[in-house]
């Protein structure tokens, strides 16, 4: 009966003392009940208390004013809202694994058997916890055709992070998630041939190249906190999804716009040469060279044939 006693007293006491701690301190002072006298015991308790996270919420910029649809996967299609070179900045230098093990990623970024890979392909196990990479809300947390159960959720950078072929999904739409949170479990659902994480980053409906962005090792590091990306780190066709093409990090405007000024090389066709082959050896996309040579893709390449290639 005393234990019970106490027990009623310590709730009341704490409530009491927590409604005249509304203001903003930094710990609780807690003064146990009298009534209940024991030798050693302790008589007052203070708690620890976080504070200032509602002026740090109300710092953060209004990321669902424009172009929030819970419903849609990418509310951007077919709107044109970027100019290039894009501007992405980062107030943080590392991000979360969004898996709990190494890393290994079994398809990258760029064309893949006549198709346009937009992401990368981490290896997982199904039931595998998947967590968000930044801080961020859910825009987006239901099935969608291709990707299975997927989750996208935008960052307060503008940035979007897609989590798809999941096998679970823990969060809901609106959802505000930090960084290292879980929000579903990895799988094999949608356009998938095995168990693994779709990992898609984009601005404003651009797809960028994730690892343009981050690097995919133990360290866990963002590539730069001031990024500008251009066309090629957009663009599919110029990347294999079985390798990383050189990369080139541009930490200002005017790093990108020298990047984008055409530098034109002379190439002399060999034995086994394709168009394919080409554009791929030359990191340069096939409507480039069929443009600037007045050629179809159909078109016979004989060997020793010279052609115009725009790095």
């Amino acid at each position: 009966m005393k234990t019970l006693l106490f027990a009623f007293s310590f709730f009341m006491s704490l409530t009491c003392v927590i409604a005249q701690n509304e203001s903003s301190s930094e710990t609780l002072k807690i003064t146990l009940p009298s009534t209940y006298k024991k030798a050693n015991l302790v008589k007052e308790i203070e708690i620890p208390l976080a504070s200032g996270s509602d002026t740090l919420l109300s710092d953060l910029p209004d990321i669902k004013a424009e172009y929030w649809d819970t419903t849609v996967y990418n509310p951007y299609k077919n709107i044109a809202v970027t100019e290039f070179p894009i501007n992405i900045t980062f107030s943080d230098s590392t991000y979360a694994s969004p898996v709990p093990h190494t890393k290994v990623i079994t398809s990258r970024y760029g064309w893949r058997r006549g198709r346009p890979h937009k992401g990368i392909d981490i290896d997982l196990v199904t039931g595998d916890s998947v967590v968000s990479i930044l801080d961020g809300v859910v825009r987006f947390a239901r099935y969608s055709r291709g990707h299975g159960k997927t989750v996208v959720v935008r960052h307060f950078n503008g940035l979007e992070t897609t989590y798809a072929h999941l096998s679970h999904i823990a969060v809901k739409a609106n959802d505000t998630l930090k960084k290292g949170q879980y929000l579903g479990k990895g799988g094999n659902t949608g356009r998938s041939t095995g168990s693994h994480l779709h990992l898609v980053t984009s601005y404003k409906g651009e797809y960028i190249h994730p690892e343009y962005l981050f690097n995919f090792d133990a360290t866990n590091t963002i590539r730069s906190q001031d990024l500008w990306v251009t066309h090629k780190w957009t663009r599919t066709t110029y990347h294999s999804s079985r390798g990383l093409a050189k990369l080139t990090l541009f930490n200002t405007k005017e790093e990108a716009l020298a990047s984008l000024e055409k530098q034109r090389k002379v190439y002399v066709v060999r034995k086994g040469d394709t168009l394919s082959r080409i554009s791929k050896r030359n990191q340069t996309s096939i409507a480039s060279i069929c443009r600037t040579n007045k050629i179809k893709r159909t078109s016979t390449l004989r060997i020793g044939q010279k052609l115009i290639l725009e790095l």
